[in-house]
């Protein structure tokens, strides 16, 4: 039976043409040109037979046609021509079982790839035991891949099997293999299995190279365990790997992020003096990092002069750590004197750079100069980015400049930029707070790109209250609870005094039965209005050494509340 008898029927032809021409020579296989390359004749059986296995259900009046002509080398050509890994499975079994085709370990190679590749794990499982019955093992590069994949997808004893198979047949494995299944367990945060794989590779005497331990020593940074990562680097030396620039620089990261700086500084000192290499740029920028989180800005600049005397020239992410320290104090002239520095010695400032100056500037109050550099950011070419929008439109936010921040609203619809709500929300707020709620809603729809979050919707909801427009409140409450957000107890306790005020107790008491249906729910409604609206929003992003913090201003919640009653009493 025939699933397309318009494509069929002409591969049967084709196919019956190509058996008649061939007739004379069924003894024999197609041949093959040297250095793989397949003739016209073989190029058209790849061709029909490809096309039989799409689209015939049965391939039992071509098997004499297949058996005539399939030959290893032409199966991989058929395999690598269908696209379905599923088809090329079943292609896989039929050649096998059937004709009794051995194939090529490239035919095992190409089809473990593609199960793999499509999350079939299970049949590529199936398909490595053909491979070792053929008496074939994966060399390294498809044991890497094997083992990786296999680790992605969760099943960590496949990838130990196929190490320990190797072992057992004392096959040679690359470290590459080692290091492969290392970081995967380390992304993914299984760092126990990581460091318990690392110390079986080590009782093995298995080949591993300095990179190997620096994954592990990274992941075990991260977590926090310095500790344990000081360990492996003894380890490692004694293994007989030496440490290398990328090992310190990790280690340096590690107490950096867990503010042990000034033992980060000590450890820069002995690997200036006591290795053959020098502390590079990375090291540096990293302590200056971690100085100017904890505040000691003094402490970061001296170490910034130290490295410039030592002959290390400074980058972009040097100068903007220091830019954003100083403008995150207030110290706005050594701010710009730095990024005058920058310019000087021919570093070209970037969007970061620009966004902890306009940030400073609006943090001083001067947002006419935060104004200034933002046009000559565009000037340069330089796009903003999410952090530098937000910044910008929270400062003329304060200044009750509400028409300038929407202005800047809508800059950022016209971006590529995927937007958040943290942005919008100032503005929605500014406009609610000048009794201007429509105009806020209007805002609120142009949130095409993001949707609404909880603080959008309790803004609006007193934001409506306070100009006494209660039924609209309850409809942005219901929506709100449409799209999955728990309103906090502020949003319920203000917009029940609103209803009740209004001689509304019924929808009050509806309010709060629903409030209490959340809270048997075990729905978060702790955070308030407040903390909301003061969560931290990072402005540098991860930027390897650091990520930095820049907090909004609170919006005056006990104001509005206040604001609403004395609304809803007159």
């Amino acid at each position: 039976m025939l699933t397309n008898p318009s494509a069929a029927v002409q591969a049967s032809k084709v196919a019956l043409v190509h058996s008649c021409a061939h007739a004379r020579r069924r003894s024999a296989p197609i041949p093959l040109k040297e250095k793989g390359l397949i003739i016209r004749p073989e190029i058209w059986f790849v061709k029909v037979a490809a096309t039989l296995f799409v689209w015939s259900n049965s391939l039992d009046r071509f098997f004499g046609y297949f058996s005539d002509h399939l030959t290893p080398p032409l199966a991989l050509e058929v395999i690598k021509r269908l696209n379905n890994p599923t088809l090329r499975l079943k292609f896989f079994h039929f050649s096998r079982e059937r004709l009794n085709i051995s194939h090529t370990y490239l035919t095992y190679d190409v089809l473990l790839r593609s199960l793999c590749q499509a999350g079939l794990h299970n049949s590529a499982t199936l398909i490595y035991n053909c491979m070792k019955s053929d008496g074939k093992l994966p060399e390294s590069k498809l044991l890497g891949f094997l083992v990786s994949s296999y680790a992605l997808a969760n099943r960590f004893d496949m990838s130990r099997e196929l190490l320990a198979e190797s072992h057992s047949n004392k096959a040679p494995v690359n470290a590459i293999v080692y290091n492969s299944l290392l970081n995967v367990l380390v992304n993914q945060k299984k760092l126990d299995d990581a460091v318990c794989l690392l110390m079986e590779l080590m009782r093995l005497q298995c080949h591993l190279e300095t990179f190997t331990f620096n994954i592990v020593m990274r992941g075990l940074c991260r977590a926090g365990e310095i500790n344990e990562a000081f360990k492996f680097l003894n380890d490692m030396i004694s293994y007989g790997c030496q440490p290398d620039i990328v090992t310190y620089n990790t280690l340096i990261h590690g107490l950096c992020i867990n503010n042990k700086v000034d033992k980060a500084r000590n450890l820069l000192k002995d690997v200036s003096s006591k290795t053959d290499f020098a502390p590079n740029v990375v090291g540096y920028t990293t302590i200056i990092s971690g100085y100017c989180k904890l505040g000691k800005i003094a402490e970061g600049t001296s170490l910034f002069d130290e490295m410039v005397e030592s002959g290390i020239r400074p980058n972009t992410f040097t100068y903007n750590v220091l830019i954003h320290g100083f403008a995150k104090m207030g110290d706005m002239a050594s701010a710009v004197a730095m990024h005058d520095s920058m310019l000087f010695h021919g570093c070209p400032p970037d969007v970061v750079t620009f966004t902890s100056l306009i940030d400073g500037y609006c943090r001083a109050g001067q947002v006419n100069h935060g104004l200034d550099l933002w046009h000559e950011m565009i000037a340069r070419n330089i796009s903003p980015n999410l952090y530098t929008f937000s910044v910008l439109t929270n400062a003329l936010c304060k200044s009750n400049r509400l028409q300038e921040a929407h202005d800047i609203l809508r800059l950022l619809k016209q971006s590529e930029i995927v937007p958040q709500p943290f942005i919008y929300n100032p503005v929605i707020d500014g406009y609610c707070k000048s009794g201007n709620v429509d105009e806020a809603n209007a805002i609120v729809l142009e949130m095409e790109k993001c949707k609404p979050d909880k603080l959008t919707y309790t803004i609006l909801i007193v934001g409506y209250c306070m100009k006494g427009r209660t039924r609209e409140a309850i409809g942005i409450f219901y929506k709100m609870l449409e799209a999955g957000c728990s309103p906090d107890d502020i949003t319920v306790k203000t917009l029940c005094s609103c209803l009740l005020k209004a001689g509304m107790p019924r929808e009050a008491a509806h309010i709060r039965k629903i409030l209490f249906e959340n809270q048997s729910l075990g729905l978060s409604l702790e955070r308030s209005y407040n903390e909301n609206i003061n969560a931290d929003m990072p402005i540098l992003g991860n930027l390897n050494c650091q990520s930095f913090q820049l907090s909004a201003d609170s919006f005056e919640l006990v104001g509005s509340i206040a604001k609403c009653d004395e609304t809803i009493r007159h």
